[in-house]
């Protein structure tokens, strides 16, 4: 037993072990899964008109096709999360491997619209399985503090490129195979993981987590849901009255389900770590960092298609550019954060970010693509940076019989950034869009597509010009989150450690 007092008592800390060959293998097994599960947010892009042609579903079904993954996904992180605690997070990840496994192949043979919906509904729940324990084994995986920032570092790295990869996957695919392929290729990183899995990873659970409570688990889904759906209405379809409905209900619902926790035993989400600055901040900190990334994809992906002319897969293809900022910026900041404070290097990471989107508010119709993919290369530089050390301090902080439901509540928080930086720097830039064609027809007047399909000639000049203004307020909007961002880590998170003892 660890009887060390500190530095006074003339003791030092026990070394922690390091990782190993073994270790380092594991690592590698958990990151193609999770590669997979965040490609599967965005690999339906291009797959869509051929599922159409095929299946024949309905608008609505079309949109449940494309959302009902990522619904079930945020729905159930905190339900999964507090589940690998209690049954352990390998038999978690063993079984949310199975299950995306078998939604993927039925998801490639779907006959039907419904079909279809029902087995994306399923790939939600493996999703939702795998991912918070996909991090939470790297915090028992890595004890040495060195090397689980470098694991954490490139957990995030995965998660990031993941959703980027989807559609040049897609792509590619749909070149040469049916629309199911895009599905198939799950099935080999599944079998893998279901083999390797119980040779690598260890078995982690809580000794003595108490009851479930399902209560509590029907509370966190029929709460996130409404709210991100009725933020993602809003940034579709403008302020109406059923989506505003929607989150003011699910709100509601979020509010009972945290009361909750305050009176039951053996909560889902411990409120005590969400107090603690190192883990509070750090999801504050995340959110942020998702919002302004998802806001600013909706208008860069636009941009390269609409503005620029670029084909689906050649705009898929450019959009890859930027996550070289990735691969400098993680490793960076990694390498700061072992010489100066942490809270300073990510302040100092949004900063740079906030610098790549001030530079993307000079875009304009006749830019040069090279000017903005070096923007967007920096500000993912600086945002992959800070959010790799914001989970690595968030998992740091947690205990870690508790790192599942920890890491839960810090995806959660990054998928209901996604959604709000959806619906505010979207709501931004289409009002910037309407101003700028108030004088058009109703239709170009809405979107740049209505523009794209009624209007010509000067008018359709005016509408690219429109939305490029749109895309320069969306970008100074983001500019601001990582502006808050950067504050917010300099006043919660610096000088902050990461074990569980910050506060």
């Amino acid at each position: 037993m660890d009887t060390t007092t500190g530095p006074s008592a003339g003791r030092t800390q026990p070394v922690p072990p390091r990782a190993g060959r073994r270790e380092w293998t594991a690592l590698a097994v958990l990151m193609l899964p999770l590669l997979l599960v965040s490609m599967d947010v965005s690999v339906l892009y291009f797959a869509i008109p051929f599922i159409s042609a095929d299946l024949a579903p309905s608008s609505t079904q079309q949109l449940w096709i494309l959302d009902m993954y990522g619904f079930v996904l945020a729905g159930l992180l905190i339900t999964m999360g507090a589940l690998g605690d209690r049954i352990g997070r390998r038999t978690l990840v063993l079984a949310g491997a199975g299950v995306f496994g078998l939604a993927s192949l039925a998801a490639a043979y779907a006959d039907s619209a419904q079909l279809l919906i029902a087995v994306r509904a399923l790939l939600g729940v493996g999703g939702a399985a795998l991912m918070p324990s996909t991090l939470a084994l790297i915090r028992n995986l890595f004890h040495d503090e060195k090397q689980r920032a470098q694991a954490v570092t490139a957990w995030t790295g995965v998660m990031t490129l993941g959703i980027s990869f989807g559609p040049v996957v897609s792509g590619a695919l749909l070149e040469h195979f049916w629309w199911g392929s895009v599905f198939l290729i799950n099935l080999p990183a599944m079998v893998l993981l279901l083999i390797l899995a119980p040779l690598l990873l260890p078995e982690v659970k809580q000794s003595a987590p108490g009851r479930f409570d399902g209560t509590s688990a029907v509370l966190s889904l029929t709460g996130l849901l409404p709210v991100i759906q009725g933020v993602k209405e809003l940034a579709r379809n403008g302020v109406q009255l059923l989506p505003l409905l929607s989150v003011a209900a699910g709100l509601v619902l979020l509010y009972v389900f945290v009361r909750r926790q305050h009176r039951i035993a053996h909560p889902l989400v411990d409120l005590e770590l969400l107090r603690r600055r190192s883990f509070g901040g750090a999801v504050l900190a995340n959110l942020f960092a998702i919002a302004a990334t998802v806001g600013m994809a909706v208008f860069l992906t636009q941009y390269l298609q609409s503005v620029l002319g670029k084909s689906p897969f050649q705009a898929a293809l450019w959009s890859l550019v930027p996550a070289a900022g990735a691969f400098v910026g993680a490793p960076a900041g990694a390498v700061l954060a072992r010489r100066l404070d942490r809270g300073s290097v990510m302040a100092g990471g949004f900063a740079v970010s906030a610098c790549g989107f001030l530079a993307l508010t000079q875009v304009r119709t006749d830019s040069a693509l090279w000017f903005t993919l070096t923007a967007c290369a920096v500000y993912t530089s600086g945002l992959v940076a800070a959010m790799a050390l914001a989970n690595e301090l968030a998992l740091g902080a947690a205990p870690p019989e508790r790192a599942g439901s920890a890491a839960a509540v810090l995806e959660s928080g990054q998928e209901l950034g996604g959604a709000l930086g959806m619906a505010v720097l979207g709501s931004v830039g289409a009002a910037v869009y309407r101003h700028g064609m108030a004088n058009a027809p109703a239709a170009a007047r809405e979107t740049l597509g209505g523009a794209l399909a009624t209007a010509h000639g000067r008018d359709l000049t005016a509408a690219f010009g429109a939305f490029t203004r749109g895309l320069d307020w969306a970008a100074l909007g983001a500019a601001v989150l990582m502006a808050a961002a950067a504050v917010l880590a300099l006043t919660l998170l610096r000088a902050r450690r990461s074990g569980p003892s910050a506060a």
